[in-house]
């Protein structure tokens, strides 16, 4: 007996607190979600905002320089997320090594060799150090394309940094060699016949595939 009044007390607790809280819904609505700075409540899916940000230009520079479309924009997902400004990363490992070749102690740094360096500041190394644009095009890559920092990193990043994949690793394109081609862009060589990618991120090449896919249908 004194176990079905406890019963039925527990069960009239529950409907009293279940109306109230309903009554507390219909009346204000959902509970508000508090967010930081730096995140949404609808996250933009990076796809979209690629498609939103570079389509057209990308569309051009894939026929200036017979690239595949899909391809590049997979590249801006994958390097940029697809937001403009792409934004900038700088490499503190490049920095040192580019200040090697300036001082002469390392002959030299890909292309970079140390009479490009003799009259940069330390402002300019830091630029060359840096990756920009929706490609993440390294600043020191401008050496070697005739072309300045602020080339790559401003109204025509998509069209150089087009530019300069034609030219480094355009021959993987046009064979359909992704996931080399992804692997290349990221790390300066081709996917591993063996063993796992090299890439920062181990599936950067795995997503760049299935953004193409994707991309495709535009």
């Amino acid at each position: 007996m004194l176990k079905a009044k406890r019963s039925r007390l527990i069960r009239w607790i529950l409907f009293l607190i279940l109306s109230f809280a309903g009554g507390w819904w219909l009346i204000y609505g959902p509970p508000l979600r508090v967010t930081t700075d730096t995140e949404s409540i609808v996250p933009r899916n990076a796809l979209e905002l690629a498609k939103e940000n570079y389509h057209h230009e990308v569309k051009r520079a894939a026929e200036a320089y017979d690239l595949p479309y899909e391809y590049l924009m997979a590249l801006t997902v994958l390097e940029c997320s697809g937001k403009k400004p792409a934004g900038s990363r700088f490499e503190k490992v490049v920095y040192k090594r580019m200040n090697q070749v300036k001082s002469g102690d390392r002959k030299k740094y890909e292309n970079v060799r140390k009479h490009h360096l003799e009259d940069a500041s330390d402002d300019a190394i830091k630029n060359l150090s840096t990756s920009w644009g929706p490609f993440q095009l390294m600043g020191y890559k401008c050496i070697g394309m005739e072309v300045n920092v602020l080339d790559i990193r401003g109204e025509q990043a998509v069209l150089h940094g087009a530019s300069w994949i034609k030219e480094e690793y355009g021959d993987l394109l046009t064979k359909g060699k992704y996931k080399d081609a992804f692997h290349y862009h990221n790390t300066g060589r081709k996917y591993p016949k063996v063993g796992p990618p090299k890439t920062h991120d181990p599936n950067y090449v795995s997503r760049g595939m299935d953004y193409i896919e994707y991309f495709k249908q535009f």
